[in-house]
Formats: C-alpha cells, sequence, structure tokens
C-alpha cells in the first residue's frame, strides 16, 4: 500500500506553468510505475503523464512538448510540470502509484485557467 499527497495546484492564466508534487508514504523505487491523471468536471479521469522505476516517460498526445513527468528518489517525489497552460488543462490533478495490479490515488490538486 501507499499513500500519495498532491500539492502546488492554484489559479494562474493562461500561458503560465505550475509544477505539481506527489509525496509518497514509501520509497518510489518500490513503485512500479507513478502517473499523473486530470479529471474535468463532468469527465472521465484521463491518465496524462506516467513514468516506470526504470525512468522510463509516457505522455497523452494532447500534453506532449508541454508537460514534464520527472521523480526525485531520494524525496519519494514525482513532480509534473506544466507550461504553456491552456484554459482546457482545467482539472483536478491526480497522482496515482502503481503497485502489482493496483492503482493508488491521492487526493487530487485543483489546477484552474484563466483565460
Amino acid at each position: 500500500q501507499v499513500q500519495l499527497v498532491e500539492s502546488g495546484g492554484g489559479l494562474v492564466q493562461a500561458g503560465g506553468s505550475l509544477r505539481l508534487s506527489c509525496a509518497a508514504s514509501r520509497s518510489i523505487s518500490s513503485i512500479n510505475a507513478m502517473t499523473w491523471a486530470r479529471q474535468a468536471p463532468g469527465k472521465q479521469r484521463d491518465m496524462v503523464a506516467s513514468i516506470t522505476n526504470q525512468g522510463s516517460t509516457n505522455y497523452a498526445d494532447s500534453v506532449k512538448g508541454r508537460f514534464t513527468i520527472s521523480r526525485d528518489s531520494a524525496k519519494n517525489t514525482v513532480y509534473l510540470q506544466i507550461n504553456s497552460l491552456k484554459p482546457e488543462d482545467t482539472a483536478v490533478y491526480y497522482c496515482g502509484g502503481v503497485v502489482g495490479s493496483w492503482v493508488y490515488w491521492g487526493q487530487g490538486t485543483q489546477v484552474t485557467v484563466s483565460s
């Protein structure tokens, strides 16, 4: 099991940047993969970025070139750098940890982008 706590969300103008953080309760090296997903009101939760414990990354097409996922194993923390924010990026952003066949989610952090 793993507990995840996201932070770093907020209100930002279009074109701005944010860095989201996800602190894990255990070594992220022991977690198969870490992922960021977002959910806008009335929509499903969609993955936007993931990173394996080998360091391989994957991004949704809609965020490639603007979002960067990274990790600091010493701090058991995963980051999501979001640049060139757009109003359609407005959502609750969730951090997930994949352990075996389970995905553990944090409580989410709200990102609101004003036009």
